[in-house]
């Protein structure tokens, strides 16, 4: 064995033995040994060590998995060898992760599909001038402007937001921070929530403060302004003023409202899928899609969405209004 085939074993010995240190089982140890002993049997073929492998290799690597095993089991390997290279990078070890881009590159890949509807800034600017109940308004400018989830909005409170000209009391995480949404990712369907049960989840990896520009500021604080009073003491931001009145909207009750405007529009068919009907889902596709264009900055995006990692999280949130609040306001879509 050569001297650089040597220190990539040593590479993956290291890493084995802290997970095992950190009590890992020892079935998981040898499913990574697998991944890793695989993955360095490649490019071993390539004549590359793991420590020089760049994004280009790990993205070629995955690549060619495909055919030979299931979707799962790539997005498995791929996990795999981000925690590896991700540990090696922490632990000074190796200079950068490469499979850092590649996973960005998975994550996307369904919000980047281009048989979607393609719905312009102008164009969903004349759907949004449509909208004239204010708790109509309200969601889906909401959904438009922070690409959250329904089931995230469905679950936010009133102490969840803060408006610099409206008061009120707001949970001391947004203090100092006016203008800003709170979504946090603990809410659980069936679980006990800020004192109510919730029937819906918040499916993000990390709680995030979004910022609210002001044309959702003034279409919130319409929508507080003739907000019902809400049946339970969790204080809902979002309440029905139908059937349901005052209590807390759920999924469907979204889902609803959006599909049966996106049908006045056109924009929804009994026949049509995910690629062509517009859905609360689309919401957060366009968000994504237009946001990240226009700032050019994916981790931004993936902060916003949710979807950042730890490791992401103190780059862009170190200073709060610095980088997040700078760029979001400077880049996002007017819809009114």
């Amino acid at each position: 064995m050569s001297e650089l085939d040597r220190s990539a074993q040593s590479h993956l010995e290291y890493f084995i033995e802290d997970i095992a240190y950190q009590g890992k089982t020892e079935r998981t140890q040898e499913a990574y040994e697998r991944v890793l002993a695989d993955f360095e049997a490649y490019l071993d073929s390539r004549g590359l060590s793991v420590e020089e492998a760049n994004h280009r290799d790990c993205m070629a690597y995955i690549h060619q998995l495909r055919g030979d095993v299931g979707e799962s089991t790539v997005a498995t390997y791929a996990s795999y060898l981000n925690r590896f290279y991700d540990y090696m990078v922490r632990v000074a070890e190796f200079d950068d992760n490469p499979m850092s881009v590649v996973v960005e590159e998975m994550d996307e890949q369904i919000n980047t599909d281009p048989a979607r509807r393609d719905i312009s800034v102008p164009a969903m600017r004349g759907f949004v001038a449509e909208l004239s109940h204010p708790l109509e308004r309200a969601v889906i400018v909401t959904l438009l402007k922070t690409g959250m989830r329904a089931g995230e909005l469905c679950n936010l409170d009133l102490r969840d937001l803060s408006l610099a000209d409206r008061d009120g009391e707001h949970r001391p995480r947004l203090d100092g921070r006016p203008n800003s949404i709170f979504v946090d990712d603990t809410p659980a369907a069936g679980s006990v929530y800020n004192g109510e049960r919730r029937t819906a989840s918040n499916k993000r990896k990390r709680a995030t403060t979004l910022p609210v520009d002001g044309e959702l500021a003034d279409v919130l604080d319409t929508w507080l302004r003739i907000r019902p009073d809400a049946t339970t003491d969790a204080d809902p931001l979002f309440v029905s003023t139908s059937d349901s009145w005052g209590r807390r909207l759920t999924p469907d009750m979204v889902h609803h409202m959006v599909e049966r405007r996106a049908r006045e529009h056109g924009w929804y068919h009994d026949d049509g899928g995910p690629e062509e009907n517009v859905t609360p889902h689309y919401f957060r596709h366009f968000f994504t899609t237009h946001l990240r264009d226009r700032t050019g900055d994916r981790g931004v995006v993936k902060y916003l969405r949710g979807d950042v990692a730890t490791d992401v999280i103190d780059t862009y949130t170190h200073d709060w209004g610095d980088r997040i609040r700078t760029v979001y306001q400077d880049n996002i879509y007017s819809l009114l």
